[in-house]
C-alpha cells in the first residue's frame, strides 16, 4: 500500500501500489465543479492514467486550470487527426496557431476545403468520442519511435526526434492511429464532451471550451489582421524551408545558425521600415500622423520595437518624441482597486484620461506643454520642467498597454493617430500537431528579463503570470484588431538562443512549490531545441531586450 496526500482537501489515504490516478480520484471525496482532466503529482502535471508506485502529493485539476485545459486540447487534436486520417487517406493536417478562442488548422487534401468536408470531420470526431476509445500510452527508445513514424510518413516527427537528442520518448495510440504530444492526454475520448469545428477562411477552426466558462465554447472573435500576419510569417518559413523545430535543429547542426539569424533579423527590420514608410506616406495623403500608439501584451518586445521604429522614422525625415503613458497615472490614493483590494495599475482607469487627452490635444494644436512625471515611490505626480512643442516634422511615439483602447484617445482625431499592435506570434511548430503557444514565447522572455534586470526569480515570475494574463485578456486583447498594422516580434531562432539562458533560471525553482510544475514543463519543452550561441545576434535585436547586450538604452 502507498499513501496519497490529496492537496485539494488536505487528506491522506492509502491505496494499492500501482493504482491509477483515475481510480484514486473518486476515493478522495473531492468534487470539482468541472470534470477532472489531469493532476499535479509532486508538483509535476500527469495524466489520469498515471500509475502511482510511491507515496505522493496529488492535486486534481479540472479544465479551469491552464495545464488541464492543455490536456483537453491536446486530446481533442488527436481526435481531429484520427478523423482526418480516416476520411482523407492522403490528407495532411497542420494545427497552426491559437486564434479566435480556438485553434486555426489547415488541411492539405489537394483541393479547396468545403463545408461538407468540415461537417464530415465533425461527425467523425463525434463518432470517435462516443466510442470512448482509450488513449494508449507507450514509452520506447527514440530509435523505435523514429522507425514507427517513418513507416507512417511522419517526417516532421522523425526530424524532431532525430535532432532533439533524446534516448527515450513517448507516443500515443488511438485505435490504430499513432501520434505524439509533448504533454499528457485524457484517459479516453469520452472525456471530450465539448467541442466544435467550423470552416474558418481557407482552413478550419477547432473550437474549445471557454477558459472562463468551461460549460460553453469560447466565442468566435474576429481576428483577421492577426491571422494575416501569422500567414505572412508561415509563408516566409516555407520559403526558408523551416516549418518545424526539427527543420530548425537540422539547419543549426549543419552550421547555418548565423545565416538564419541574419535573415530573420533582416525580415523584421524590413517590416519596421515598411511601417515607418506607411506613417510617412500618411502625410503625403493629407492625413499627417502626430501620435503613434504602440500596444501589446507583456514581453512582446514593445520597447525595443518603439526604439527601432524611431530610428526608421528618422530615416524618413520624421523626428520621434517618446511619451510614457505611465507618467499619466492617477495619484495612488485615487487608483481603482481590483477584486482583491489591491491597486489595479493594469486598468485604463488608473490613468488620468482627462489630463492625457487635454495635453495631447494641446500638443497637436501646436501649444507648448509641460509633461508630468509619475513618482512611483511617492505615488504622486510631479513636474520636472520637461516641456514639448510639436514641430511640423515631429511625431509623438507612445508605448503602453492601452494604446489601442478607444477610451484612451477619444478627443484626438483618428487621422492623426497610427495604431500598432506588437505580439510574439510564434510561427514555427514542434511538429505538424504540436504548436508553440504565444504565451510560452512571452513567458520565457519574461522569466529571462525579470531575472536579469528586475531581481525576480522564475518562481516569482511564474506565480504572477496568471494575473498578468488576466489583465491582458481584459485590457489588451479585445482591442488588437483596432490596430492599423500588426508587428510580429517572434524570431525563428529565439528559443534556440534562449535555451542556455533560461534553463539555469528554471532549474532554481524548488520542487516543493506549485510553480515547479510550470518550470518543469518549460524545461522539457526547451530541450527540444538545439542550443545556439547568441554572440551572432545583433545588438539592435529585439531579443537583446531580454538577454542583454542591446545598443539601446532602456
Amino acid at each position: 500500500m502507498i499513501k496519497i496526500h490529496c492537496v485539494n482537501n488536505d487528506k491522506t489515504l492509502e491505496f494499492p501500489t500501482g493504482c491509477e490516478l483515475l481510480d484514486i480520484y473518486p476515493a478522495t471525496g473531492v468534487e470539482l465543479p468541472y470534470p477532472v482532466m489531469s493532476a499535479r503529482v509532486n508538483n509535476v502535471t500527469e495524466g489520469l492514467s498515471y500509475r502511482v508506485y510511491n507515496n505522493k502529493n496529488v492535486e486534481f485539476l479540472d479544465v479551469r486550470d491552464p495545464s488541464a485545459m492543455r490536456t483537453y486540447v491536446r486530446s481533442l487534436c488527436f481526435v481531429l487527426y484520427k478523423a482526418v486520417s480516416e476520411l482523407f487517406s492522403n490528407g495532411e493536417l497542420f494545427i497552426r496557431h491559437p486564434v479566435s478562442n480556438g485553434y486555426y488548422c489547415s488541411l492539405n487534401i489537394n483541393r479547396t476545403i468545403t463545408v461538407e468536408d468540415v461537417n464530415a470531420i465533425k461527425a467523425k470526431m463525434k463518432e470517435i468520442i462516443a466510442a470512448n476509445i482509450p488513449f494508449r500510452y507507450f514509452e520506447s527508445q527514440a530509435a523505435d519511435a523514429i522507425r514507427i513514424f517513418k513507416e507512417r510518413g511522419r517526417d516532421d516527427k522523425v526530424k524532431l526526434l532525430e535532432t532533439s537528442g533524446s534516448l527515450y520518448t513517448k507516443f500515443y495510440m488511438l485505435g490504430d492511429t499513432v501520434d505524439s504530444y509533448y504533454g499528457n492526454l485524457v484517459p479516453s475520448t469520452g472525456f471530450l464532451s465539448l467541442f466544435d469545428i467550423v470552416k474558418y477562411y481557407d482552413g478550419l477552426l477547432l473550437r474549445i471550451p471557454s477558459h472562463n466558462n468551461p460549460d460553453k465554447l469560447g466565442d468566435i472573435v474576429k481576428q483577421e489582421k492577426m491571422l494575416d500576419v501569422f500567414k505572412e510569417h508561415l509563408h516566409w518559413n516555407h520559403i526558408l524551408n523551416l516549418e518545424t523545430v526539427g527543420d530548425l535543429n537540422n539547419a543549426c547542426q549543419k552550421g547555418y545558425a548565423t545565416r538564419l539569424i541574419n535573415v530573420a533579423e533582416a525580415l523584421q527590420e524590413k517590416k519596421i521600415a515598411q511601417i515607418a514608410e506607411q506613417i510617412y506616406h500618411r502625410a503625403e495623403e493629407g492625413r499627417p500622423v502626430k501620435l503613434v500608439l504602440i500596444s501589446g501584451p507583456s514581453s512582446s518586445g514593445k520597447t525595443t520595437f518603439s526604439k527601432r521604429l524611431s530610428v526608421q522614422l528618422i530615416t524618413n525625415g520624421i523626428l520621434p518624441y517618446p511619451i510614457s503613458l505611465d507618467n499619466y497615472f492617477l495619484p495612488r490614493e485615487e487608483t481603482p482597486k481590483d477584486e482583491n483590494g489591491d491597486y489595479d495599475y493594469e486598468s485604463i482607469y488608473a490613468l488620468d484620461l482627462e489630463l492625457f487627452n487635454k495635453q495631447m490635444h494641446a500638443i497637436l494644436q501646436g501649444e507648448e506643454v509641460e509633461l508630468p512625471y509619475y513618482n512611483f515611490q511617492t505615488g504622486k505626480r510631479e513636474y520636472r520642467g520637461q516641456k514639448i512643442k510639436l514641430r511640423d516634422n515631429m511625431v509623438l511615439v507612445m508605448e503602453g498597454n492601452h494604446g489601442l483602447n478607444p477610451e484612451l484617445t477619444p478627443q484626438i482625431p483618428d487621422e492623426n493617430k497610427f495604431k500598432i499592435y506588437v505580439s510574439a506570434l510564434t510561427t514555427i511548430a514542434l511538429d505538424h500537431h504540436n504548436w508553440i503557444p504565444t504565451t510560452d514565447n512571452r513567458l520565457v522572455r519574461r522569466i529571462i528579463r525579470d531575472f536579469n534586470y528586475r531581481g525576480y526569480s522564475a518562481q516569482q515570475t511564474i506565480a504572477r503570470w496568471q494575473s498578468v494574463r488576466a489583465g491582458e485578456d481584459k485590457w489588451i486583447f479585445p482591442y488588437q484588431e483596432n490596430a492599423d498594422v500588426m508587428f510580429n516580434s517572434a524570431l525563428l531562432f529565439e528559443f534556440a538562443a534562449f535555451r542556455s539562458h533560461v534553463e539555469p533560471i528554471l532549474n532554481m525553482v524548488p520542487q516543493n512549490c506549485r510553480e515547479y510544475a510550470e518550470a518543469y514543463r518549460l524545461l522539457k519543452f526547451m530541450r527540444y531545441f538545439y542550443a545556439i550561441r547568441d554572440n551572432e545576434i545583433p545588438h539592435t535585436s529585439l531579443l537583446r531586450e531580454f538577454i542583454g547586450g542591446s545598443s539601446f538604452i532602456y
